[in-house]
């Protein structure tokens, strides 16, 4: 256990920061399998919806540093062509 006070602080702050980056890492991922779950039923219109939803959470934990900027683009681009497919077929 810390016994310096800023060592104290530090480690609660280490303990709410984890739990906020839990809490928001599995809002991306819930929004993300929102829209594969409705690509993998061939619901085009289900599926843009959904991804208008994560998309945005993609950006804006990504600007934060959640997650890394590149790994938001992939799965923005991956999602967005899967439903452009199933649009087309």
């Amino acid at each position: 256990m810390a016994n310096i006070k800023s060592a104290k602080k530090r480690a609660k702050q280490a303990v709410v920061r984890n739990a906020r980056n839990g809490s928001q890492r599995s809002m991306l991922r819930t929004a993300v399998k929102k829209v594969l779950k409705a690509l993998g039923e061939n619901d085009a219109a289900a599926a843009e919806n959904a991804f208008k939803v994560a998309q945005p959470i993609l950006d804006r934990f990504s600007a934060r540093g959640l997650i890394h900027r590149n790994k938001a683009a992939r799965h923005k681009s991956r999602l967005s062509a899967r439903i452009n497919a199933l649009k087309a077929a």
